[in-house]
């Protein structure tokens, strides 16, 4: 059965949080999921680690990881040095979501992000990180781990744009481990047909973020047929996460590096905020069983 969660942003304009505040938050709007920025537990002890597992252990949620690398962690970088740098540090993550009982890896794990476009030769980009690919998931199938990689439109990315690009890589890299993250965000510029487009990812559908074409919470009245959405996931039997990724507050670095330029939250409360989010979760969870 598909779980739904939200990323830990929705309630934040900074790439920062208080995660076990957070957990409650979460179980408190209905949550099963809750997907934490991966580069911070670098940042968390082994006791932290501990508290957040058994936090959200005893709330019944469960933790996604995701991830946007820094330059310097680069795997597609002409840089050697940078491109073993990023292999290590998205190993490293790999090595403390373990801790956290946290088994997928999740976003943009193949070039820096936000990306700046200062190299935009896309086949020689490609053929290095399907290489470091490679290496990060020999080791991700050694921990059990999935990392599914994001399909990002032409704004953010120039490396995987399209379900189909993103394939190609997989079957490139060649790991059982290593799949593919849709969102319906990116898939709305990029995709001619969204049902399709997940009906090609199949069985190599990994992760699948939702949130409506202008990034606010799903629910009725929207842009996009949330019903055929959710008929198609069940279809190719997918029963992994499906994570809102709604991204309502202007200011911040989290505006800034995701363009909010307006209060997408119409001026709401934290309280408005909690029941937006438990009505997206429990329309979510109608329309996909």
């Amino acid at each position: 059965m598909m779980k739904i969660g939200t990323h830990y942003a929705y309630w934040n304009n900074m790439w920062a949080a208080d995660y076990i505040a957070l957990c409650h938050r979460a179980k408190k709007c209905g949550l099963d999921v809750l997907e934490v920025g991966a580069d911070h537990l670098l940042n968390l002890s082994d006791a932290q680690l501990e508290e957040l597992r058994t936090t959200a252990k005893e709330l019944g949620l469960e933790i996604s990881a995701n991830l946007g690398p820094p330059k310097n962690k680069d795997i597609s970088d002409k840089d050697h040095a940078v491109r073993a740098d990023g292999v290590k540090f998205l190993c490293d993550i790999m090595d403390q979501m373990v801790k956290l009982d946290c088994n997928i890896l999740i976003g943009a794990a193949y070039n820096h992000w936000p990306y700046d476009f200062a190299d935009i030769e896309k086949e020689a980009l490609l053929d290095r990180a399907v290489e470091c690919m490679k290496q990060v998931g020999d080791y991700a199938d050694k921990l059990g781990i999935t990392i599914a990689l994001e399909i990002l439109n032409r704004f953010e990315s120039c490396i995987l744009n399209t379900v189909e690009e993103g394939l190609k890589f997989c079957a490139d890299v060649d790991r059982k481990s290593v799949k593919l993250l849709l969102d319906t965000f990116h898939m709305n510029i990029e995709e001619d047909n969204i049902i399709e487009a997940i009906r090609k990812a199949g069985p190599l559908l990994g992760h699948f973020h939702v949130g409506e074409a202008n990034r606010r919470c799903p629910g009725p009245g929207g842009r996009f047929d949330w019903e055929e959405i959710g008929k198609v996931l069940k279809e190719i039997n997918y029963d992994g996460y499906v994570v809102m990724e709604p991204f309502v507050q202007m200011g911040g670095q989290v505006g800034k590096d995701i363009s909010i330029w307006r209060d997408m939250s119409h001026g709401a409360t934290e309280a408005m905020l909690d029941k937006d989010a438990a009505d997206s979760v429990a329309y979510l969870r109608k329309v996909m069983g």
